[in-house]
């Protein structure tokens, strides 16, 4: 198996020791940290978004961009390679969901509605992000 079919797995409770009980929630069983809540919405440094579960390089700050919904937005993934997208037929509605490829952490959905040349916002739970400054 090459390294991009290989998938991190842990078991329930190992998750749970090592995430908090939101990022839990969040990442591992697809729930939605409330709007406005979450860490990194006012975020304005340097530097790059990582799963809060396993590390993999998600989002860079300079594709980030305040939508107004209460969550991080950016406009593109820092690599495309490290997320998938999956339909999400969930809660009466269709949409596109966003995972980390590494884990399966579920990261938040990405919407046709952004600001950038794709035209795409990537809307993202903050709870399922660690930040690393550039500046230190």
């Amino acid at each position: 198996m090459d390294k991009s079919d290989s998938k991190l797995s842990k078991s329930d409770s190992q998750w749970k020791d090592q995430l908090s009980g939101e990022a839990y929630e969040v990442t591992r069983l697809g729930s939605t940290e409330r709007p406005f809540t979450g860490p990194f919405l006012d975020n304005k440094a340097d530097g790059t978004y990582r799963c809060v579960c396993c590390g993999a390089e998600l989002f860079d700050s300079e594709a980030k961009f305040d939508s107004g919904t209460g969550w991080p937005s950016f406009t593109e993934p820092a690599n495309l390679a490290n997320v998938e997208l999956r339909q999400d037929r969930g809660h009466g509605m269709v949409r596109t969901e966003v995972v980390c490829r590494s884990c399966d952490a579920h990261l938040g959905h990405v919407f046709d509605d952004g600001p950038g040349p794709g035209g795409q916002r990537f809307c993202i739970n903050g709870c399922a992000l660690n930040f690393a400054d550039r500046n230190g």
